[in-house]
């Protein structure tokens, strides 16, 4: 549901820098988001990535999906 209500791109700060979040990936160790700055990409498990004020349409499922993880 994450991935289908997320709207995406939006932009956040990770670790002080400036991060679009591009879409979200189902893996193994579970969802993270897609992040781009500049040439470089990371995946960023959805559990540590922090919301930017205001937040995107969509982000009541990552809510969801974390208190589903505890």
């Amino acid at each position: 549901m994450v991935e289908e209500n997320l709207k995406v791109p939006f932009e956040t700060t990770v670790l002080g820098a400036t991060v679009t979040v591009t879409g979200v990936t189902h893996t193994s160790h579970g969802l993270v988001a897609d992040c781009a700055r500049g040439r470089h990409r990371q995946a960023i498990h959805l559990l540590d990535l922090p919301l930017p004020e205001p937040p995107p349409k969509g982000t009541e499922w990552i809510t969801a999906y974390r208190h589903w993880t505890r």
